[in-house]
């Protein structure tokens, strides 16, 4: 695909087909417009050649297909695609939807938090400015109520005085800018606890919305609604299906159905279904979510009426984080209704795409084509198969698996959104595949079938029916998103555009202007200022330094400037130290005396010397 359609030519033809379309009076997305071109070169009846590149008129005619299966209103195949390309473009989980949301917030609030947190206002007059700037902020950000609201004004002034009077307004100006960003945060949630207690002791509150009860109210409306919609199209969805099997089986009572857009009809009905399954399943989960923060909310409400009760004070680290949990909880709410409005819009918007119905198959006309027809529902198939099963000892080198042998059977992903893998490409038709049956496991993919019979031909050559069903998503563009096809027509992407794989068509990369400010730098400058990338720089250094090396320094002093340099010196005193011992012990000894007798010598000429010890002994001292 990539060499017969490079990025210039398929630039030219979608613009060249938007061009036209809107001359036409059809204005079309460039999303539109650049699957539709693709898809028409994909399909095989179109007899473009793939393997060389596009001519001048191979364009040309491109370009004529396009726009004549855009202009085409009266073809289920462009509403199908037209729905798939609104949903892929529109739909956001509840993740999604959340984070774009605070994304938004934050954006709405960031000029009054620049405004609070760059000023330093020094006069009476600025420290009151700043103040109500503190209170538009609480204001915006808890979303109860305008800052042209003078009801609510008065509220939330009242609320903030009480938590933060005007006297710590030198404190915050003290902290630093993250500090008073999360103070800020810190205040908002305070203040709506604040504020939805009083509601609540009809204190005051009257501009606040009662969204628990209009939730209660909201959330079963739109689920019937819902449920009425995808009843009345899966009913379609299965009058056509039984049209279409009783043309196939006799095609000469039916003969006039060949010349109506039968299956790209039932196409349709089943996208619409496919996506109307997927609104409803967020509604559940919202309702189940609402009940939850209903029964939270209703006991951190109790609780901090026991613990406020009629005290004229409390301390602030008993009802602070009660107040902080109530407008948790009531922001939870909040979300609920953003996301309950979201896919009330969406389904509405949804019912567009399938007024072609009433168009092509006006209810007279297909009551008087039923007769005669018996009309089964999905449930009603699926219960005719429930005693039929694949005998697993038929085939050598197929495994087939099955719920009492499978761990997390119910989790398995189906191929085709859980459609029969064989009726699609033989038939044409959508069947619903029913698991009891056996599932087939082929190159660690499962696929499902509504029949035994079905079953045994698409595992006697697995490939061969893949292939057809690729053939036949071709054929019918819509099927490469309602039978989840993506991973094999990796090419069918609108030019410039990143597609995930498992939300089907593209949707445009986000762009928003994004900024960064830094308060101070976190780590001390590190450049070297000595440094020199100049060699010739380097050398002229080197070359002074070494001069330097012959060179003397002389120095001289007059009687009139040796004195006038003052000199000081700084010293520690002698510092005073002294030891004790444990205990003071002394110790006496005698005095030795020890005499020597004959040493002057006498009449005999050997001198005889004696040794006298007159030292007394130790005991008598």
């Amino acid at each position: 695909m990539a060499g017969e359609l490079t990025q210039s030519v398929l630039k030219r033809i979608i613009r060249q087909v938007g061009l036209e379309c809107s001359a036409q009076g059809q204005s079309l997305s460039e999303t539109l417009v650049a699957f539709m071109v693709k898809a028409v070169v994909l399909d095989p009846r179109n007899d473009f050649n793939m393997d060389r590149s596009l001519t001048e008129k191979d364009i040309q005619d491109l370009i004529q297909l396009c726009v004549t299966r855009l202009l085409d209103t009266t073809n289920p195949s462009l509403s199908t695609i037209k729905m798939q390309v609104y949903f892929d473009m529109n739909y956001a989980n509840r993740d999604e939807l959340l984070s774009e949301q605070e994304r938004v917030l934050e954006g709405k609030v960031a000029p009054v938090v620049r405004a609070v947190t760059e000023s330093g206002p020094h006069t009476r007059e600025e420290m009151e400015n700043m103040y109500q700037k503190i209170v538009a902020y609480v204001l915006l950000r808890s979303g109860l109520g305008s800052p042209t609201d003078i009801e609510a004004v008065r509220e939330v002034t009242a609320a903030l005085q009480s938590i933060f009077p005007q006297t710590e307004m030198i404190t915050f100006i003290s902290l630093s800018k993250k500090d008073k960003e999360q103070q800020l945060k810190d205040l908002a949630m305070l203040v709506t606890g604040i504020r939805l207690y009083n509601k609540q002791c009809q204190r005051g509150g009257s501009c606040i919305d009662d969204l628990p009860e209009i939730l209660s109210e909201a959330i079963p409306s739109a689920t019937r609604t819902l449920d009425e919609r995808l009843n009345s199209c899966q009913l379609l969805a299965h009058q056509y299906t039984a049209l279409l099997e009783a043309m196939q089986e006799d095609p000469q009572s039916f003969s006039q159905l060949r010349f109506l857009k039968l299956k790209e009809a039932l196409f349709n009905v089943r996208q619409y279904e496919a996506f109307l399954c997927i609104l409803q399943s967020n509604a559940i989960t919202s309702a189940q979510e609402v009940e939850s923060l209903d029964a939270r909310f209703e006991a951190a409400m109790m609780l901090l009426k026991n613990t406020v009760q009629d005290k004229t004070s409390v301390e602030s680290r008993e009802v602070f984080p009660l107040f902080m949990e109530l407008s948790k909880l009531w922001a939870g709410f909040q979300d609920e209704m953003l996301l309950l409005s979201f896919l009330t819009n969406m389904a509405d918007n949804l019912q567009q795409f399938l007024e072609i119905q009433s168009q092509l198959f006006p209810e007279e006309m297909l009551t008087s084509l039923l007769e005669g027809v018996t009309v089964k529902s999905d449930e009603e198939r699926i219960k005719e198969t429930m005693e039929t099963r694949v005998n697993v000892s038929d085939f050598t080198n197929q495994e087939w698996l099955f719920p009492e042998t499978t761990e997390n059977f119910d989790q398995l992903l189906i191929q085709y959104r859980g459609f029969c893998a064989h009726s699609i490409g033989v038939k044409g038709i959508i069947l619903p595949g029913n698991p009891a049956i056996g599932i087939l496991k082929h190159k660690e993919k499962y696929y499902v079938f509504s029949s035994k019979e079905d079953a045994y031909i698409f595992a006697k050559d697995p490939d061969k029916f893949i292939q057809l069903n690729i053939e036949k998503a071709k054929k019918y563009a819509e099927l490469i998103q309602l039978l989840e096809l993506h991973h094999q027509f990796e090419y069918l992407v609108p030019h410039a555009q990143v597609r995930k794989a498992s939300t089907g068509s593209t949707k445009p990369p986000q762009k928003r202007e994004s900024g960064t400010q830094t308060d101070t730098h976190i780590l001390p400058p590190t450049i070297v200022r000595s440094y020199e990338w100049n060699e010739w720089e380097l050398r002229r250094k080197a070359i002074k330094l070494a001069n330097l090396r012959r060179m003397l320094t002389h120095s001289m002093q007059t009687d009139l400037s040796h004195m006038r340099r003052e000199n000081c010196t700084q010293v520690y005193l002698p510092k005073e130290a002294g030891t004790q011992t444990k205990r003071d012990n002394s110790s006496n000894v005698p005095k030795p005396q020890v005499f020597l007798r004959g040493l002057r010598g006498g009449s005999s000429p050997t001198t005889h010397m004696v040794a006298v010890d007159l030292t007394r002994p130790l005991d008598e001292t």
